[in-house]
């Protein structure tokens, strides 16, 4: 069970080491992805060009791969990247963004799934198509629950052997063996440009400087204090536009103890705390 003391803890370890993220994402949302880890502590760096991606994922703390719009030169640099954070033992993400319906980023996450990604990121519609249980939402917007993924969920960190976050009202995250939830997060994450996307290298920033740390305990942590920081932001907002930039600030101002004294995380057996 991840409890509040570790998710603190990892928070301050990302602060600590500012954990260099090599992102290969979604162009569209490159800017607000960068200043998400830059709030958080982390170092963003988006390298997403062949001959260079490669060599990077070897320097990197950890690496985000998010097929959101995923061009030749992109999907090149994609592979790379991860042949190179396989070499040199750089945890890496996969955000399979928008996945299912549309064949080319399909067919790129599928592969890329079974290249040993250390934890996978993804809506309940993206999750499903993954795990061939589904044909995908309508674009980046999911058109399944939670529940609707949970078993695919499960299987799919089953049978790669990586941790799979289900993003959602209730966050679920299975590492095949355990299952979590987070009880984080706000409706307008769903109304800013990046709000999911930013939570893959979120998550990829604590991966890489978990240390000891189960991979699972980083995912879990990544998500309940970008939950908690969503929480606060929605308090003293007017809208998705302030939201945004609230978002940011509120990440930035989270202390440890305040995430230790209001993490809500529990695990399936258990009630909710």
């Amino acid at each position: 069970m991840t409890t509040g003391v570790e998710i603190a803890e990892l928070l301050t370890r990302v602060r600590e080491t500012t954990p260099l993220v090599q992102c290969i994402t979604n162009s569209v949302v490159t800017n607000f992805t960068a200043n998400v880890l830059l709030a958080a502590g982390a170092a963003p760096a988006m390298v997403d060009i062949p001959q260079e991606a490669g060599m990077f994922a070897t320097m990197a703390g950890g690496l985000l791969v998010n097929t959101g719009t995923p061009t030749a030169e992109q999907r090149a640099a994609a592979r790379e990247a991860v042949a190179g954070a396989g070499e040199a033992g750089t945890p890496w993400v996969l955000d399979p963004v928008a996945i299912g319906a549309l064949p080319v980023r399909t067919a790129l996450a599928a592969e890329l799934a079974e290249q040993h990604p250390a934890a996978v990121r993804g809506n309940a519609s993206e999750i499903l198509a993954l795990a061939g249980a589904g044909s995908g939402g309508r674009g980046v917007e999911s058109s399944d629950s939670i529940s609707d993924a949970a078993g695919a969920a499960r299987e799919l960190a089953s049978r790669l052997s990586t941790v799979v976050a289900v993003s959602g009202p209730v966050d679920q995250v299975p590492d095949g063996t355990r299952v979590l939830r987070v009880g984080h997060g706000h409706e307008l994450l769903t109304r800013v440009t990046g709000g999911g996307c930013a939570l893959g290298a979120f998550i990829t920033a604590f991966l890489a400087a978990r240390a000891e740390a189960e991979p699972l305990a980083a995912v879990v942590a990544a998500h309940t204090v970008y939950g908690i920081a969503a929480e606060r932001a929605a308090a003293g907002c007017a809208g998705p536009g302030s939201f945004a930039t609230a978002l940011i600030d509120s990440l930035a101002a989270l202390t440890a103890a305040e995430v230790e004294a209001g993490a809500r995380v529990w695990q399936d057996s258990e009630e909710q705390k």
